[in-house]
């Protein structure tokens, strides 16, 4: 696949905006950058667009960890054994995305967006557990809430930090800005993994790739700031993280309503 030298400077601009949010929400790259993919950069093949955006998002969360690690919003030992339980799950979502109609895979992705971004803004209100770790007796649960964001993410060709959010916090009680700096270990892997398996097909626009994890880094620096500033402000993530949710699901819906008519 052939693309302008537009088209990968908007690959760049893009990948600035996933990088922000990122670095701001720990998820919300993914469902940024696959339409942004689509219909802005104008990639004609949504599964490329898939698995391009599934290396970018783990590039680039990739960078945002090493931000949030240094303001010690990260829970190593949960980071571990969901991001573990979740990447064989990563690998079957990925492969049955494949085999589906990628107009159509995108309908859904946004189906999906819409009901993790109500979950969201019903829990607005919940500060979270400080001190809540990953230990023997919530071990089950974070290994089931991983196994199974892991198979969505792969599903759906994103790294899936808007379902690993909420997954952590549900499953151990911790804050949002610990869950959105763990969060990333799990977009990095399950994004990688993804990519590999989209790379294996031939999936992926390496330069494209390049030009959007370039942007990203930019982006990430600027939102992990942004994310500080706002956790301070009781229910201000959620909110947020839920309206972003809402308005590109919103989007994609309306874009890929034609492929079931």
């Amino acid at each position: 696949m052939t693309l302008e030298p537009l088209q990968y400077l908007l690959g760049a601009f893009s990948g600035s905006l996933v990088g922000l949010t990122l670095g701001l929400f720990g998820g919300g790259g993914s469902i940024l950058a696959v339409p942004l993919m689509v219909y802005l950069v104008g990639v004609p093949n949504a599964h490329m667009a898939i698995g391009t955006s599934a290396f970018a998002v783990a590039a680039n969360a990739g960078t945002n960890l090493v931000s949030h690690a240094k303001l010690g919003n990260v829970k190593w030992r949960c980071a571990a054994v969901y991001s573990v339980a979740g990447i064989l799950g990563a690998l079957l979502g990925s492969t049955l995305g494949k085999a589906i109609d990628g107009q159509k895979l995108l309908f859904l992705f946004a189906l999906l967006m819409i009901v993790v971004g109500i979950l969201m803004f019903r829990n607005r209100g919940q500060s979270g557990n400080a001190g809540a770790e990953c230990n023997r007796e919530n071990a089950p649960k974070v290994v089931g809430f991983g196994g199974l964001t892991g198979i969505f993410s792969g599903f759906f060709g994103i790294g899936g930090g808007f379902l690993i959010v909420p997954g952590l916090v549900a499953s151990t009680g911790m804050p949002m800005i610990n869950a959105i700096g763990s969060s990333l270990v799990a977009v990095a892997a399950f994004g990688l993994t993804t990519a590999l398996n989209y790379a294996f097909s031939g999936l992926v626009d390496w330069p494209l790739a390049l030009v959007f994890v370039a942007g990203g880094i930019v982006g990430g620096l600027f939102g992990t700031l942004v994310a500080r500033w706002l956790s301070a402000k009781r229910g201000a993530l959620n909110v947020a993280f839920a309206g972003l949710i809402f308005a590109v699901a919103v989007y994609m819906l309306y874009k890929s309503a034609a492929a079931f008519v």
